[in-house]
């Protein structure tokens, strides 16, 4: 019955993604069935095979064991005050250990690992499914960088950009989420899901907006990895990345503060004037989607609220609304909302990727803010088919 749930889930995303389509007749098929087969294959690989298990074990725990060194760091400016056993000081124990991780992510991107293997990857899957070098680059491109790093490693082609294409970066974009803030998420939900979501995502994107948007046959993309790093050196890289992952730091704070306070407080009210809190509210209302997804009626409420929470605040209020719950839910519910929260898929990603475009391509920036409840829409739907997939295997 789960898998039937399933399949009618995709059936609904995928619909909804084809009658939204403003260009039906152009719509690639053969791209969107080699990307969810490739997707089918890489979730298989990664839960249903000893060798996959094994993998996604060792990266895992290679994660874990490079984690464990931004604790010296962290611990030492903090004075001793790390709180062990993941007990509580959260922007301590999580957030500053994004720093770190930014570090790194700008080291290897400085000396060009990761630019160059973006490019073949991205090359290699433009080649399989027919689709354009620009799309797949800025779609592997999102797997390792935020939202505004990915559209700006390919500003050199935003001013030919047409409204389509630039619609499927902006969604891949929104639909991602960074390596830098990858091991923060890693502390807060099964660190499995977070990586295989991170793959997942970005073909989901791609298959989304290939029916909502798809883009003709255009002339042959020369990608250019030097808009992906613009550091000198690699002690440049070095101090760009821990300023960088400071402020990400800062910010996840401060939104964290905010929208924990206005949930509460609203919460609060809706408690006192009608005897049930507005989150239990967002989970009746998510509860049909959840469903869909394949997770368990007993628990589409529980799991509805997470996902309404991640919608309307971010991925990080709601991984902390969900981690008391793990223990309690089954372990197709936990695969499946644990899958759904790693996206940037909310509101505010909306204006975080029309401000970063409008950096470089004021005209671009407008057009983004002008499709940007559809461009939620299609990431929310991404998020939906990730987690779909994830849940047949549980």
């Amino acid at each position: 019955m789960g898998i039937l749930v399933g399949v009618l889930g995709l059936i609904f995303v995928f619909g909804l993604s084809y009658l939204l389509s403003n260009d039906k007749k152009g719509i690639n098929y053969k791209a969107i069935g080699i990307l969810i087969v490739l997707q089918f294959i890489v979730t298989i690989i990664a839960f249903r095979t000893s060798f996959g298990l094994r993998i996604v074990e060792v990266i895992s725990n290679g994660v874990t064991a490079v984690l464990s060194y931004g604790y010296e760091g962290v611990d030492f400016v903090v004075g001793g005050l790390l709180i062990e056993e993941g007990a509580s000081v959260f922007f301590i124990n999580v957030l500053m250990l994004i720093i770190f991780t930014s570090t790194l992510l700008a080291i290897l991107t400085h000396i060009r690992v990761l630019p160059l293997a973006i490019k073949y990857i991205g090359g290699l899957l433009a080649k399989v499914t027919g689709l354009s070098k620009v799309t797949t680059f800025n779609a592997i491109n999102s797997i390792f960088f935020g939202q505004s790093e990915a559209v700006l490693a390919i500003k050199s082609h935003l001013d030919n950009m047409s409204k389509n294409k630039l619609f499927i970066i902006s969604t891949s974009a929104m639909a991602s989420v960074s390596s830098s803030i990858m091991g923060a998420y890693m502390l807060l939900i099964p660190p499995q899901y977070v990586l295989v979501a991170m793959v997942l995502n970005s073909m989901s994107a791609l298959v989304i907006t290939s029916f909502m948007t798809p883009i003709k046959d255009e002339e042959d993309e020369q990608i250019d990895i030097k808009d992906i790093s613009d550091s000198g050196s690699i002690f440049q890289s070095i101090s760009q990345g821990a300023l960088d992952g400071g402020k990400v730091a800062l910010i996840v704070a401060a939104m964290l503060v905010a929208y924990n306070g206005l949930i509460a407080l609203v919460n609060g009210l809706f408690m006192n004037i009608l005897g049930i809190d507005f989150t239990t509210i967002l989970g009746y209302i998510f509860a049909p989607a959840a469903w869909l997804m394949g997770i368990p009626s007993h628990e589409i409420v529980s799991a509805g609220a997470v996902m309404a929470t991640k919608l309307v605040t971010n991925e990080f209020v709601a991984m902390l609304q969900f981690q008391p719950l793990i223990p309690e839910l089954s372990a197709k519910t936990v695969a499946i909302v644990s899958t759904f929260t790693v996206s940037f898929a909310n509101f505010s990603s909306i204006g975080i990727i029309s401000g970063s475009i409008q950096a470089v391509n004021g005209e671009k920036a407008n057009q983004v803010a002008r499709f940007g409840m559809k461009m939620l829409l299609a990431s929310t739907l991404t998020s939906m088919a990730t987690a779909t997939i994830v849940g047949f295997f549980f």
